[in-house]
């Protein structure tokens, strides 16, 4: 029997000298908790750059503006609008993608399974809007209502990676759909709770570009760079017409095909056939190799779809550059105590770390008893409440939706102190409450049990 061609995999490809730096950094990118620790890191750096001998200058940086103008039109604004509407567009992409991914081919596509996590989800978001509005209704400060709702997937999943087995993955299932789910809610709330006036014809302009994003699908247009392109003329509408420009990059991700271009299994042929004009002798006399080439890896890559491509090229960079970049432009709050006290900040870290896991186990409790949705195996009540406090660590939405929501310096500044406490008060209770959690006897996939008649019990054993 002839011997099968090497797999892709297994060619051993030339050591440079480059790679002793490479092969390291490439292995942290992938651990999961990496990108939470650097968000981390990058929010303490901020904090003791604010509050240090040079927090003048720090602060003054990120307002450095920064522009460009043709003939009469001008677009010129500070570092950190660049950065939370231009770099936080990218982000929102890709949770745009990761939400197509989830309802299309994740969790959310089984309603069953989809039930609990969206349960909680809305408990999630209306108990810590709620409880922000039963505190300041009517009073300075009522627009930040929205600061509390969401949850920051980074430093959840960063928490949840150091507890390692004591976890069931089922729980990671519920929790990163949660995350999914409440980044939807986000979303919704920038676009209809803090957009004022709007710019017709710019709206006009981005929805034309939306047009023409859907048309070149449909022509079977492929090109990144032309997509790209026109992306960043939808953004730009968006962004002059008073709607937040990061929800551009929500529908852009959320437009993406979800779907290979080219049946499975077509890939591995390829590489088959490619590998057999390789290896099969006369390779060096072969005419035409650079377009060959070029046509074998344009078919391999259409056999992955641009969601999946798009994903996998995009997340290191906003995980480990643009939330990092993030977290220095706006957590570095000057801190007072009289901040940690102010009535916006209380009702901020109330809405954190009270309201959301409050809203979290009602309503999944309301879901289960109802028959709605099922515990999965091997997550009790108490790993629900563990995770229904992680979920309080709001912190890079939180922030973001601070930014949105206040434009006096002395509120923006209680807020952001407020986010910051209550997502450490969420993490810390979070954490103890999961690590003193009976660790799973092994590890089952998140395959659902009848649960109702647990009630809460379980979150206080």
């Amino acid at each position: 029997m002839a011997d099968r061609p090497e797999s892709a995999e297994s060619i051993a490809l030339p050591r440079e000298p480059i790679h002793r730096l490479i092969t390291p950094i490439n292995r942290f990118l992938h651990v999961e908790a990496a990108s939470g620790v650097v968000l981390l890191l990058c929010t303490v750096a901020a904090l003791a750059a604010a509050n240090s001998a040079v927090a003048a200058e720090y602060l003054a940086f990120w307002k450095t503006p920064v522009g460009i103008s043709l003939g009469e039109f001008e677009l010129r604004h500070s570092l950190k609008h660049w950065i939370n509407d231009g770099l936080m567009a990218v982000f929102f992409f890709v949770i745009g993608l990761e939400v197509k991914r989830e309802i299309a081919l994740g969790e959310l596509r089984d309603v069953r399974r989809a039930a609990l996590p969206l349960a909680a989800a809305i408990g999630g978001m209306l108990v810590p809007a709620g409880t922000y509005l039963a505190l300041r209704f009517g009073e300075v400060g009522q627009q930040g209502w929205g600061v509390p709702m969401a949850t920051d997937i980074a430093f959840v999943v960063g928490c949840v990676a150091v507890l390692g087995r004591r976890i069931p993955s089922a729980l990671r299932v519920v929790l990163l759909s949660l995350a999914i789910i409440d980044d939807i809610g986000a979303i919704l709330v920038i676009a209809f709770g803090y957009t004022d006036s709007l710019n017709w014809v710019w709206l006009t302009a981005g929805v034309a570009g939306i047009a023409v994003v859907l048309a070149m699908q449909r022509l079977g247009v492929r090109s990144i760079g032309v997509y790209t392109l026109i992306g960043a003329f939808v953004w730009l509408g968006f962004h002059e017409s008073g709607v937040h420009a990061t929800i551009a990059g929500v529908i852009l991700g959320l437009l993406t095909p979800a779907r290979p271009y080219l049946e499975g299994g077509i890939g591995g042929e390829l590489l088959r056939r490619a590998s057999d004009v390789v290896h099969g002798g006369g390779w060096e006399e072969e005419p035409h190799r650079a377009e060959k080439i070029r046509r074998v890896r344009r078919a391999t890559r259409e056999t992955i779809s641009p969601l999946e491509y798009l994903i996998f090229l995009l997340h290191p960079w906003v995980a480990f550059v643009i939330m990092p970049i993030f977290a220095l432009a706006n957590a570095g709050v000057p801190f007072r105590v009289a901040d940690a006290t102010s009535p916006v900040a209380l009702a901020v870290a109330l809405g954190l770390a009270v309201g959301k896991p409050a809203g979290i186990l009602s309503l999944s409790w309301l879901a289960l008893k109802l028959g709605l949705a099922q515990l999965p195996r091997g997550v009790t009540w108490r790993h629900l409440a563990g995770g229904g406090y992680l979920a309080g660590i709001g912190f890079t939405m939180a922030l973001f939706i601070s930014g949105l929501a206040f434009e006096d310096e002395a509120l923006l500044r209680s807020a952001k102190v407020g986010v910051l406490l209550g997502s450490l008060v969420s993490a810390v209770v979070g954490v103890a409450i999961l690590a003193t959690a009976a660790a799973p006897p092994e590890e089952v996939a998140a395959e659902p049990v009848d649960a109702t008649a647990g009630g809460l019990r379980g979150a206080t054993a």
